[in-house]
């Protein structure tokens, strides 16, 4: 499916905040694709398709990960907001064509992190967390300004704010997210 047909079909499907912020990721991962030495049409195409999950209701997406064979239970009920980034290579891959395996695996890792993750993995994840739509967010200019300098050490740096939020707010930290951090620390 070609870049033109993913983002029309994309703007049907996802609300209108929904798809301006996929845009913004996928126009941030791009750029700093171009920093890093990275291929910018797969880096902008895992940016558009990152949230392709987000059109469907927590009903519909619990649905569809018991099709493609997704466990819930380490996600649900404490954080089904994670469910769509499970999902969204299944949706990808089935409703975008998308077949490309560094992007498919770029966009199941989008919002947690991963240890070990590859560069373009990095760049969705960090374009994800501070896109130009994003609200201003304790440490977001530190992280837009690494963002272009050190995926590591951005990488680190978003995984410590996104701890200590979901710390000072009574929040589940999800192992993975803990498991990446500590990675990132290392």
């Amino acid at each position: 499916m070609s870049i033109n047909e993913i983002e029309e079909k994309l703007s049907q499907v996802l609300k209108p905040g929904r798809y301006r912020h996929s845009q913004g990721v996928a126009y941030t991962a791009a750029n700093m694709a171009m920093v890093f030495d990275q291929d910018i049409e797969k880096a902008f195409r895992a940016g558009m398709l990152h949230d392709c999950a987000k059109g469907y209701s927590l009903k519909e997406q619990e649905d569809f990960c018991r099709k493609y064979g997704i466990c819930l239970d380490e996600m649900l009920p404490d954080s089904p907001q994670l469910m769509h980034s499970a999902l969204a290579p299944f949706i990808a891959r089935d409703c975008y064509q998308e077949e490309d395996p560094e992007i498919l695996a770029a966009i199941e890792c989008h919002t947690t992190g991963k240890p070990g993750m590859t560069p373009l993995e990095q760049i969705i994840f960090i374009a994800d967390y501070m896109e130009p739509n994003r609200k201003m967010i304790p440490g977001l200019p530190e992280v837009r300004r690494l963002a272009f300098q050190d995926l590591d050490l951005c990488t680190r740096t978003i995984l410590k704010n996104t701890i200590d939020y979901l710390k000072s707010q009574g929040q589940k930290i999800g192992h993975k997210t803990i498991e990446t951090y500590e990675f990132y620390q290392a």
